[in-house]
């Protein structure tokens, strides 16, 4: 796969701006030509995980989904855009997001992914068998265009990590409890899914990422930038490094180093346009640590058991709170409990933060474990 990367400077959402940056990105790695042929049916696949509005930072922006829609359609291929809201009907996401405004006045189709199918992946490191949505195996090709945000449990969600939404939703909490409490295991699943369905390109959406109690929960953060590339995991690491985040501590990048994908690592991509070190971040907000390589080599008994006391978990603030129990529903372990207030058994908690990615009202966060407590650095 291409080790090529580019990255453009950004200031802002108007059309203008953004369908020329994203045009020079794409030209820097060979053009539109070389990701889209003629009468090809290509996907656009942005990120919209929930109903909220354009400005809160939590999806992908219209414009720069309009700027990848009108590339296809200089390249002669057809554009549509679908995905997989983790929570809501995806027509209705789509609505709030101003997604299918644009699908609209582009005169684009929008596709909700809600039919799964089951496909050989004879090469997984994981998953033999994977369930993907029908429209996504259809479509001639993938232009993968991700919104940059924090995600306490894969601690940045970028452009691997948003493949993820090319599983219907109501699987979704499936592979998190297949997963458990191990955080790289469901690193590793991601990693799977992303190269079986190898998108053409990734094009990520930094021009406001998002920080802190992400994905749907943070503060929006102007960083000001486009990058994009053939390889996910190259353009992942980049993002990385310019927000100050070291590779290895980001779950999917750390699981890629271990199985020697070659994208995982700068050293082996060439970044085409303005220079990464003008770009970087200060003081980008994480969110706690899942930290689960602490525990790697123990005892599967001990390991299982310090991961819940040292690793994050997810936070109920009941000042936020209004009852809608939506956690609860959307619980893949079915450890929440409902009463004068939501009650969590952490004992039984995996660890995946679904609660905190559906709540409509912020009012679950990730709260540091023992493990931060013991080394404060971390």
């Amino acid at each position: 796969m291409n080790n090529t990367i580019s990255l453009k400077r950004c200031s802002g959402y108007g059309h203008e701006e953004v369908y020329e940056k994203v045009e020079e990105a794409v030209e820097l790695l060979g053009g539109i030509g070389s990701f889209v042929k003629k009468g090809e049916r290509i996907l656009i696949k942005p990120n919209l995980l929930t109903a909220k509005p354009v400005e809160a930072a939590v999806t992908t922006h219209p414009s720069v989904v309009r700027a990848i829609i009108r590339l296809v359609k200089k390249a002669g291929g057809t554009p549509f855009v679908g995905d997989s809201p983790a929570i809501g009907a995806p027509l209705k996401v789509a609505e709030k997001c101003e997604i299918l405004s644009l699908c609209e006045a582009e005169g684009v189709e929008f596709v909700g992914f809600d039919e799964a199918v089951e496909v050989g992946n004879p090469e997984g490191f994981i998953f033999k068998r994977l369930e993907v949505a029908r429209a996504v195996l259809e479509a001639d090709g993938i232009i993968n265009v991700p919104k940059l945000k924090t995600h306490a449990q894969m601690l940045i969600t970028m452009g691997v990590k948003n493949i993820f939404g090319c599983v219907p939703g109501k699987r979704k909490p499936q592979w998190h409890l297949s997963a458990g409490v191990d955080t790289a295991h469901f690193a590793n699943m991601i990693l799977d899914l992303y190269l079986y369905i190898r998108p053409r390109l990734t094009l990520i959406d930094a021009v406001v990422a998002m920080e802190g109690n992400g994905p749907a929960s943070g503060d929006p953060r102007k960083v000001g930038f486009i990058a994009a590339g053939a390889d996910a995991l190259g353009v992942d690491a980049l993002c990385a490094h310019i927000l100050d985040v070291p590779a290895r501590e980001v779950p999917i990048l750390g699981a890629a180093m271990e199985r020697e994908l070659r994208g995982a690592s700068l050293e082996s991509s060439e970044i085409l346009g303005d220079d990464a070190a003008l770009l970087k971040v200060k003081g980008f907000k994480l969110p706690p640590l899942v930290h689960t390589r602490f525990t790697e080599g123990l005892p599967s008994f001990l390991g299982k058991s310090l991961r819940k006391t040292l690793t994050a978990r997810p936070h109920i603030i009941d000042s936020k709170c209004t009852r809608c129990d939506l956690c609860v529903g959307v619980c893949p372990a079915r450890i929440m409990v409902s009463g004068k207030r939501i009650k969590i058994d952490y004992d039984q908690c995996i660890r995946c933060f679904c609660c905190q990615e559906m709540c409509p009202n912020e009012a679950i966060t990730s709260k540091s474990g023992l493990l931060k407590k013991l080394i404060p650095g971390l």
